[in-house]
């Protein structure tokens, strides 16, 4: 397996359509989308417009030609919290537990440390134990819980925030 970390292009959108198609249908609720993912047309203007928006960007992992994970960064645009941004992750079942969601968040950082942030910050739901364990192997810390933070089709459910001192 060689995976690749680069910058994703506006062609990676059906990819990373289907990426996220495929996660969100996973019984384990790994996503506040119930419904599916943007479509691909959405998707490759999203990327088309990261080219003019230097506070974000989207990252894949690619093996062999396929697209097997998806990170995105975005700085906070309040001027009192442009040093923190947020970043969200996903990797194909096919492809977990393989080191490419720690190779995304080395991504992550080293974008931050590029962009003058100083700290990363996700939500994850409090089931998705896998994740909870990379992200802090990697060394981001609980920031709290946040009830009912977010509604994932008729329910509301919890969110951890978890943080990643930069530098």
């Amino acid at each position: 397996m060689t995976i690749e970390i680069r910058a994703a292009r506006p062609e990676d959108a059906s990819a990373l359509v289907e990426l996220g198609a495929s996660i969100g249908r996973e019984p384990q609720a790994w996503l506040l989308n119930t419904d599916g993912w943007r479509s691909v047309s959405e998707e490759r203007r999203y990327l088309r417009a990261l080219r003019r928006h230097p506070d974000a960007a989207v990252f894949v992992a690619e093996d062999e030609g396929s697209v097997v994970g998806r990170l995105s960064v975005a700085r906070d645009p309040h001027s009192a919290s442009r040093h923190v941004a947020d970043l969200g992750l996903m990797v194909a079942a096919s492809h977990r537990r393989r080191g490419i969601g720690r190779a995304l968040l080395e991504q992550a950082e080293a974008w931050a440390r590029a962009s003058g942030v100083l700290k990363l910050e996700l939500h994850v739901f409090p089931w998705n134990e896998p994740a909870i364990r990379l992200y802090e192997e990697f060394g981001f810390e609980r920031e709290g819980l946040r009830k009912e933070h977010y509604r994932r089709g008729a329910e509301l459910v919890d969110a951890i925030l978890m943080a990643y001192r930069v530098g």
